[in-house]
């Protein structure tokens, strides 16, 4: 018999399967012996009381035996000599796609500009040691895409979007930790990772797919207002009835290559800002009310949002036991981010912490469907001329950047390529700048010991989200001009995680493969 079952215990009972047997036991008035096991389906932590406690949701067997389920991949086919789709961007969106389209008998060619994990990884240690941004190889683009170096966190509300269950077991599938299906905010790591996305590059090339690094599409091929295929930076054109647009975020050159020739885009909002740095023992004491969380306990995260001046003020991406990274695309700008490894073990804790940008912002940009890309641009070289011209970023502790105080001096920072102290009043715009300094007052009176210089404050947090949308038409995913051509994912404005970019790559592979015929 199998019996599910919802209720709250200790962290120390939760971790413990002989303890959490027992509790069950007493709780439901059961025979320990009859318990022949407790299996954990959901799991999150409610930490609003002095007693944190673990809310858990499972399914018991009583006099049943458990069977542990593998989760199976996928029977993918080989593909080798099927039509072809092309995906530009080798993310999730465009892995996703790819494999998508090989389990429902298509041949993927994935053209990605950046290097594969192993080469990138010489990049990002020019980038954070010698200051060096290479524009097709860094945090932002290779394979993987901003996911792989950047934190790997799987929590997402696209719930309505597509079927997220389905997204978190192929992760598993491919390498990632069984708890992903179980965590309330499930996360693989940085270090984790990249070991994944090279297994789905793998399988995508051992089925008769292609993956094409090193490769940057310079122009996309239209005849007659239909896709005929790609031409690449070497000169090499690839010819395609179908092309899933799945760039990403950070990729302009794309967007303007779009704007050029007349394939329509739209100006999106975004939001702009900050990634602050606190110890993850302070961020811990506040959350868990205890100086020690103990053995049991993970590092603690947050969520913060604030109404101020009018706009919406929040965090975004917070990385518990993390680290800082400098993710630039091109020389001459400071964009940063967070990441944390699977054991979230570091001193510190960041999270950006944004505010609202809207159309009106940015109209010194006039009506250009770039105007946000402009504005975003524009803030990223201010930051990047205030720490020095180099990738060392301007910084500034959190009740000095409240009161409009140069730091006299910063707390060591986990943001390798360095800080230097900047009044960062005269790096952000004047509305970006003032909402903060008050959100941050506001945040410390919801955290108590949030608001604290022991906190340093890093411009900027630039890349929350695309500053472009690429109008599609609903039903068929298709480019509302472009036959043929399907933007994608975080870079055209349809997801915004892992998660939410894996779901629309696969849905963009269904609508291309089911227009082929």
């Amino acid at each position: 018999m199998q019996r599910e079952l919802s209720f709250q215990v200790s962290p120390q009972v939760a971790a413990n399967s002989e303890a959490l047997k027992l509790f069950v036991a007493k709780k439901d008035g059961l025979a320990f012996s009859d318990i022949r096991h407790v299996e954990i389906l959901k799991r999150s932590i409610d930490a609003r009381q002095k007693n944190v406690k673990i809310n858990l949701k499972v399914l018991v067997f009583v006099n049943e035996d458990f069977q542990e389920q593998k989760i199976e991949l996928p029977e993918y086919k080989n593909v080798t000599n099927s039509e072809e789709v092309i995906i530009i961007g080798a993310g999730p969106a465009g892995l996703f796609a790819a494999l998508r389209c090989i389990e429902l008998g298509k041949r993927p060619i994935v053209i990605e500009r950046g290097k594969d994990v192993r080469a990138r990884r010489r990049d990002l240690k020019k980038l954070n040691i010698e200051h060096v941004v290479n524009e097709d190889s860094n945090y932002c683009f290779g394979e993987g895409g901003a996911g792989t170096y950047s934190d790997g966190k799987l929590y997402t509300r696209s719930k309505k979007r597509g079927d997220v269950k389905r997204i978190l077991e192929l992760l598993v599938g491919f390498g990632a930790t069984s708890e992903i299906l179980v965590e309330a905010h499930p996360h693989i790591g940085t270090n984790k990772l990249p070991a994944i996305i090279q297994d789905i590059t793998k399988t995508i090339i051992e089925h008769g797919g292609e993956v094409l690094f090193n490769s940057r599409v310079v122009d996309i091929l239209v005849k007659d207002q239909e896709i005929s295929g790609v031409k690449l930076l070497d000169g090499q054109t690839i010819s395609a009835k179908k092309v899933i647009l799945a760039t990403g975020h950070s990729a302009r050159d794309i967007f303007t290559l779009l704007d050029r020739k007349n394939i329509k885009i739209e100006a999106k909002p975004f939001a702009l800002g900050v990634r602050v740095e606190h110890p993850q023992s302070l961020i811990d004491r506040i959350q868990y009310h205890t100086d020690d969380r103990g053995e049991y306990l993970p590092p603690s995260s947050y969520s913060l949002v604030k109404q101020v001046n009018g706009r919406g003020v929040y965090s975004f991406c917070m990385c518990p036991g993390g680290i800082i990274a400098p993710c630039a695309t091109s020389p001459g700008e400071i964009v940063t981010n967070g990441w944390s490894p699977s054991k979230r073990d570091q001193a510190t804790a960041n999270s950006g912490i944004v505010v609202e940008v809207r159309p009106e912002d940015f109209k010194k940009y006039g009506n250009s469907p770039l105007a946000a890309m402009y504005f975003q641009q524009e803030v990223e070289q201010t930051a990047w001329a205030a720490g020095g011209k180099t990738q060392t970023a301007p910084a500034q502790r959190v009740v000095d950047f409240s009161n409009g105080k140069t730091s006299s001096d910063l707390p060591v920072t986990s943001y390798k390529p360095g800080i230097t102290s900047v009044e960062l009043g005269s790096v952000l715009p004047d509305f970006i700048y003032k909402s903060l300094q008050k959100g941050f007052i506001e945040f410390g009176k919801s955290m108590k010991g949030y608001f604290t210089n022991e906190a340093v404050v890093h411009a900027t947090e630039s890349r929350t989200s695309s500053p472009v949308r690429i109008p599609r038409d609903p039903e068929s995913l298709e480019h509302i001009q472009i036959k043929g051509l399907y933007p994608c994912g975080e870079g055209a404005g349809y997801a915004g995680g892992i998660v939410s970019a894996a779901i629309d790559g696969e849905k963009c592979a269904e609508k291309a493969v089911l227009a082929l015929g």
